[in-house]
This record gives structure tokens, C-alpha cells and sequence, in this order.
């Protein structure tokens, strides 16, 4: 214990708080050298993270937050007899050539409408399958 105060000092500056155990100060110091070894999460992340806490602590009933995906990533979808790729970028998405921030840009783009663009690409559950799933 003696050496993880001593890491936590050297890294922070102050003492450990009080009654951290054994385990947390090892966890602790750990995630900080990969923070700073490979970099702190991303924004998105965090804000996604986030907005998941405020719901949580309001009560909110459970959601499914939508999938995040890798860079380089093709998602596929067949619209009318066509076959429509995204690539997923950082940042963004890529559609015949053009960058997007949004997903549902690229559905309304495709189809002439307003559309979820996570639903569009089959990316989440509709609300009627979500609420039916979690009352089973």
C-alpha cells in the first residue's frame, strides 16, 4: 500500500482519498498510465457515457444506446433495389465520396425522407421490440 500511495502522490500531487482500497488504487493508476500511454477516451465516448448517467440517475427507463463502431467499418443497406455502403470514418461517416456527420443525412439523402439513420441501417430495435423485450 506504502508503493501504490507513493505512485498516486507522484502522479496527482496529493494524497490518495481516504479509504480507497488496495484494489481501486491499482485500478486507478493503471487506467491513468493508459490514458496516458494510448490517450483518454474519445468526446463521443464520454458524452454518450454521460447522457447514460443523467438518464440513469432521472429514473429513465433503459435504453439501447446506439452500437458504436470501428473506424473502417462498411455498414450495408438495400433500398429499392439498390445497394447503398457507408464507410464509417473518424468523425463521421463517408457516403459515394462525401462525408457526413449524420447517419440520418445519408437515410434522407437515399430515400427523399426524414429517417432515423440508426434505424435505417437496421442499427438499433424498434421501440414496440425494446419495451417487449424488456417486459419478458
Amino acid at each position: 500500500m506504502d508503493e501504490l500511495r507513493l505512485a498516486w502522490r507522484e502522479m496527482h500531487g496529493a494524497e490518495p482519498p481516504r479509504g480507497l482500497s488496495r484494489d481501486l488504487l491499482i485500478r486507478s493508476l493503471a487506467n491513468q498510465l493508459q490514458e496516458r500511454t494510448h490517450g483518454a477516451m474519445s468526446r463521443t465516448v464520454r458524452r454518450r457515457i454521460e447522457a447514460l448517467v443523467r438518464d440513469f440517475e432521472k429514473g429513465g427507463a433503459p435504453c439501447d444506446p446506439a452500437p458504436m463502431f470501428k473506424t473502417g467499418t462498411t455498414l450495408v443497406r438495400q433500398w429499392r433495389g439498390h445497394t447503398h455502403a457507408v464507410l464509417v470514418r473518424d468523425g463521421g461517416f463517408e457516403y459515394e465520396g462525401q462525408r457526413y456527420r449524420s447517419l440520418s443525412v445519408i437515410a434522407k439523402r437515399i430515400t427523399g425522407a426524414h429517417w432515423s439513420g440508426p434505424r435505417f441501417f437496421g442499427l438499433t430495435r424498434p421501440a414496440v421490440a425494446s419495451a417487449a423485450a424488456e417486459a419478458r
